[in-house]
């Protein structure tokens, strides 16, 4: 599966051009979506709806806190 490269901004709207925190952002963002895409199938094959499913990921993601916030 191809996928586009996102491009990382910065608060201010700048690209992020540190390659080491591309990567690291790149990662960590592959690494949740096979988590998330595990969690589907595992919903699905034990009979539970899918729609559901993506409506708690959405309610997860919204609910994150950013402990950085000024």
């Amino acid at each position: 599966m191809t996928r586009e490269e996102t491009v990382w901004l910065t608060p201010d709207g700048e690209r992020v051009s540190c390659v080491e925190k591309i990567k690291v952002l790149n990662e960590n963002i592959a690494e949740l979506r096979q988590m998330a895409q595990d969690a589907l199938e595992d919903a699905v094959l034990m009979g539970c709806d899918e729609a559901q499913l993506r409506t708690v990921l959405h309610g997860l993601v919204d609910r994150l806190e950013n402990p950085y916030r000024k």
